[in-house]
């Protein structure tokens, strides 16, 4: 069944593509999440206009996702955790812990969006990716301190 994308869906295509899935998958999961749309000889025409207005959409998407790369990229962040011998934590550092450091810090980014291969588990300095868009990543620079005890 071809339809008419109208929202980025990862792993099949991009705001605005005309792509072939299977049926069940277009009546049951795209069409009724309003993410695409049937691929009619009507639908085809009004997406050649829809264009014009998703590509102008994707231009304000990106250049919002660009600032935010920008404003993530100047930031440092502090994540105090309770430490044992040699510097290993007790724990981990985590796409959520760093998330909500991210928030305290006056920006907000889903923990889905932090890019971490395993959880930080010692005391250091590290860059994290976080993927703003689909393609544009930004880095953050994590910085993981003994907590002091009061």
């Amino acid at each position: 069944m071809k339809v008419i994308l109208k929202a980025d869906v990862e792993q099949l295509g991009h705001m605005g593509d005309l792509v072939d899935v299977k049926p069940g998958y277009a009546r049951n999961f795209l069409i009724p999440k309003n993410m695409a749309a049937r691929a009619t000889t009507k639908n085809v025409k009004v997406l050649e206009h829809e264009k014009r207005v998703i590509s102008a959409r994707i231009k304000k998407i990106r250049q919002s996702a660009e600032e935010a790369a920008q404003k993530i990229a100047a930031l440092s962040l502090s994540i105090p955790a309770q430490v044992g011998e040699e510097g290993k934590l007790f724990g981990s550092v985590s796409s959520k812990d760093i998330a909500e450091a991210m928030l305290e810090a006056g920006v907000e980014v889903d923990k889905r969006k932090i890019l971490l291969d395993k959880p930080i588990k010692e005391v250091g300095t590290f860059q994290v990716s976080i993927k703003i868009h689909h393609d544009v990543t930004s880095s953050v620079k994590v910085e993981v301190v003994p907590k002091t005890e009061e």
